[in-house]
């Protein structure tokens, strides 16, 4: 029974991490349409979506069959668990990059205009390499690691300030360019959204491997 529990853990591991794969791309091409005002490559986001959607969904399924076949305890349940949430986390990232390529369609509209952009790159530098080192974490069960990570979500909360202020001043001074930049203001929440996302992949992995809860002690 436990060489049978391994093995559809190892499968669902297997899966999750397509599925973190699927879903780290997917970011990448919807920052490089908002940069580049790419269509095409923003739509092949958005078409993309449904198959990441229906991924995590037979990793939900195969967590709940595991659960009501093998009945785990302790560590067992932990990891499981764990799976479970990353799952969810992993399919939201995708979620937020197909909002990201929505934005970058609506942008494309001022590609001809005379306006002053946003910069995202020192914000999309961190959260991608947030997400990608989580992923490691996730992959590598890093607690030390997961720590590290978590201490950045700061900082990219602090450059969505920034850009929420810059946005609205902006707005203020260029009411005709509104669209563009309540459109930078929604790229900068849902990038903020992503790092969210790897610092609680990293808590998970924090729970799976101590069995703390770690979520709102950071900052205490």
């Amino acid at each position: 029974m436990k060489e049978h529990f391994i093995q559809e853990i190892t499968n669902l591991k297997s899966m999750v991490e397509s599925i973190a794969t699927e879903a780290e791309a997917a970011l990448a091409k919807a920052l490089e349409a908002v940069s580049t005002m790419n269509v095409p490559l923003a739509k092949e986001v958005i078409g993309g979506d449904y198959k990441i959607d229906c991924d995590e969904v037979k990793v939900e399924e195969e967590c709940l069959k595991i659960l009501a076949l093998y009945q785990p305890v302790a560590s067992d349940l932990r990891l499981v668990i764990t799976i479970l949430k990353i799952n969810h986390d992993l399919e939201r990232v995708a979620d937020f990059a197909v909002g990201i390529a929505r934005r970058a369609i609506d942008m494309a509209n001022f590609i001809d205009t005379d306006i002053e952009r946003f910069d995202f790159r020192k914000m999309e530098e961190t959260v991608r390499g947030m997400l990608k080192k989580a992923l490691q974490v996730m992959k590598n069960a890093d607690p030390l690691m997961a720590f590290v990570i978590i201490r950045q979500d700061e900082v990219v909360d602090a450059i969505h300030r920034e850009n929420d202020v810059r946005a609205r001043e902006l707005i203020a001074l260029y009411p005709q360019q509104a669209g563009y930049y309540l459109d930078s203001m929604n790229i900068s929440r849902s990038l903020e959204r992503v790092a969210d996302i790897a610092t609680n992949i990293c808590e998970d992995v924090i729970y799976l491997e101590s069995g703390k809860i770690v979520r709102h002690t950071h900052n205490t």
